[in-house]
């Protein structure tokens, strides 16, 4: 049992030598940057995505969101990495002058090189899947203000979610890839 006890406290101080975590600071000392390795896997957070990630282009005139009353940034790139499985999510937020009808046409025409464009309407809440398929559909009554256009799959999705906020619109352009234990991103 000593052995025992001996070998798991060796491999636990192992385990956590062998990780090392890196925090990069904006000018206003607060967290922007975030990697943590481990023999694991990794986490990567960079709170500055950049919009080309998402694989879409800005709508013109758009101007990126800032920070609401709470601090939380309007964009992140985020990426989980082991060898069970793997996350990245790109998401950026903007606002625009243009009317909530003007972003759907014009992001309906960028998503159709992804595929076959799904338009749902939500209040705002965000989808949960549920099911084994891969296939992206709408879920709920599909009855709100909230346009979101999908395309691709669960696994490789491509999304654009446009909300009206006074005379324009406020929108978010996001790319979420998953992988599996066989698969990679």
């Amino acid at each position: 049992m000593r052995k025992f006890i001996g070998l798991t406290a060796m491999a636990a101080v192992v385990i956590v030598t062998a990780c090392s975590i890196n925090v990069k600071k904006d000018e206003q000392g607060q967290d922007k940057n975030v990697d943590i390795n481990t023999p694991f896997g990794g986490i990567h957070v960079n709170e500055n995505a950049d919009v080309r990630d998402t694989g879409l282009p800005v709508y013109a005139g758009a101007r990126l969101k800032k920070k609401d009353d709470s601090g939380d940034e309007k964009s992140a790139n985020v990426n989980i990495s082991t060898s069970a499985f793997g996350l990245k999510v790109v998401a950026v937020e903007y606002e625009s002058d243009a009317a909530p009808g003007k972003l759907v046409a014009y992001y309906k025409n960028e998503l159709k090189k992804y595929g076959n464009v799904l338009e749902c309407h939500t209040q705002g809440e965000h989808d949960t899947y549920a099911g084994n398929s891969d296939e992206l559909k709408c879920e709920g009554n599909n009855n709100g203000k909230t346009v979101e256009l999908k395309v691709g799959t669960k696994s490789n999705e491509h999304l654009v979610s446009i909300k009206p906020q006074g005379k324009g619109s406020d929108f978010a352009l996001v790319y979420v890839r998953t992988r599996g234990k066989d698969t990679t991103i």
